[in-house]
């Protein structure tokens, strides 16, 4: 039997397909196999400086500088709109390169879609104001596009993250150059097929691969490149931040987490069992915004392990295009052994594996990247696996007694990016609301979030909202303008 070809990707600069400028490929791996299945370029400077010389001149071209904004905001929808019609393809897509359970996948393409069709509404409504002034003036603001604007898109969620940036830039005119996750970049590719065919002028879009470094640091540190927004490690956006400022060009920086769900005696202990378990086991746990962490008040905590645990060893491992699939794998080998490297870690610490901690036992698992859902119990606040974002299907749990101890022990942190409130106590939520430093806060639901609503975290988790209305000032410049009329 002959063995299916490999297909090679190209890049996508200047309204068309292009190789390297080195020549050179790497490999595209699926993480329920372990297999290659597509090989993509591998981008130097020099093809970050042609990207982003194409941003440039679509920047400066009438064709774009000089288009009407309803028209900008017609093709954004035009792209929301093939993103729905082809969801099935997009999905497909994501799960061979991501790992996650189709159904994940599809929601993903659908909020891609969600987050284009929003920013198309906005897109004729960034507007300034006139200002009140002394003397016989008309003093006004106008809202001008930043220009070329660099998105450095991390693997978790490749088409839902290039979308919520790409979007808002777009709408305000600027241009841009993408680079997807080394290990997940092909739904970005194909998304540029849609760009073009939805009429954007050639240069507005372009999707470069390769390296963090040669790449996306490159990207970063480019004059020409007026914001750079990355989701990644706080590491990674320190180095962005850095290379950013020697240009005194934007950043937007959405990083790490380490997020609670703060479970008290009085919540709905089946439903909010039930969305623990989705807001850690989602995409195996590879989330920015997982709530990792398990604060549950004492009198309750045997009855909320016990269920945790039965739902955690009943969930279904494989690959993510089978439809009983629960959890699919992660997304590399390193990210397994990262995983594994940290449970063992909470052990040596004193914590007890109540659930999952290592590699399954399935023969047709084997190949692949996947890890047991874990629940680590008797986790204290100053064991590395309460305090370092572990980015996969591990749950700490650990107990408190009373709002107070809640509160100190969720904000002992140096992450601020979500937390989940359970009660039934209307005004025990709005108070502990209100004390949490962390930039998104649900009551009695699991992590959700839309296009509308603001996305973002304090402290080590960013440094700015992406989403909503406010997202678009981030991507315009403010030029006042006083005219004497006496």
């Amino acid at each position: 039997m002959q063995a299916e070809a490999v297909p090679t990707y190209q890049m996508f600069i200047g309204g068309a397909w292009v190789a390297s400028h080195s020549g050179m490929n790497y490999p595209v791996f699926n993480p329920a196999t372990g297999k290659v299945f597509a090989h993509v370029p591998k981008g130097d400077a020099e093809d970050v400086r042609a990207a982003v010389d194409a941003a440039r001149k679509a920047f400066e071209s009438p064709s774009w500088r000089a288009m009407d904004p309803s028209k900008r905001g017609r093709l954004l929808f035009k792209v929301s709109q093939s993103l729905r019609e082809r969801l099935a393809d997009f999905a497909k897509l994501e799960t061979l390169n991501n790992g996650k359970p189709l159904g994940q996948a599809k929601g993903d393409v659908a909020m891609a879609a969600r987050h284009f069709e929003y920013f198309a509404g906005l897109a004729d409504k960034i507007q300034g104001s006139t200002i009140p002034v002394p003397g016989n003036r008309l003093d006004y603001t106008v809202k001008e596009p930043l220009g070329v604007t660099a998105h450095v898109v991390p693997w978790n969620y490749p088409l839902v993250m290039a979308a919520r940036s790409m979007a808002p830039a777009l709408a305000a005119g600027d241009t841009i150059v993408a680079k997807p996750a080394s290990f997940t970049p092909l739904t970005l590719l194909k998304f540029a097929e849609l760009c073009k065919e939805a009429g954007f002028p050639d240069g507005t879009v372009n999707v470069i691969t390769g390296g963090g470094e040669e790449v996306g640091g490159e990207l970063a540190k480019h004059p020409d490149v007026k914001l750079t927004a990355l989701t990644g490690s706080v590491e990674t956006g320190m180095k962005i931040m850095s290379l950013a400022s020697h240009n005194l060009s934007r950043v937007i920086l959405e990083l790490g987490g380490k997020n609670p769900h703060i479970v008290f005696r009085d919540a709905d202990l089946e439903k909010a069992t039930s969305a623990v378990l989705s807001g850690i086991f989602t995409n195996a746990g590879q989330m920015c915004w997982a709530g990792s962490r398990l604060l549950v008040e004492e009198e309750v905590k045997e009855a909320v392990l016990q269920r945790l645990v039965e739902g955690a060893n009943a969930m279904k491992l494989g690959d993510g295009l089978k439809p009983d699939t629960a959890m699919g794998p992660l997304v590399a080998e390193s990210q397994r052994e990262r995983t594994a490297g940290y449970v063992e870690i909470g052990t040596g610490e004193g914590a007890t594996v109540a659930a999952g901690g290592g590699v399954p036992a399935e023969e047709e698992l084997r190949t692949g990247y996947f890890y047991r859902p874990t629940i680590l119990d008797g986790v204290t606040q100053d064991m590395r696996v309460a305090r370092e974002e572990i980015f996969g299907p591990v749950l700490t749990v650990t107990t408190f007694r009373g709002d107070d101890d809640a509160v100190g022990k969720a904000n002992d942190q140096e992450y601020g990016l979500w937390a989940g409130i359970w009660t039934r106590d209307l005004r025990r939520a709005h108070s502990v609301a209100a004390r949490l430093e962390s930039g998104i806060v649900t009551v009695n639901e699991e992590p959700i979030t839309f296009p509308q609503t603001p996305f973002g975290g304090f402290k080590n988790s960013g440094n700015s909202s992406e989403q909503g209305m406010d997202a678009v000032s981030a991507y315009v410049r403010t030029k006042n303008v006083s005219i004497d009329l006496s």
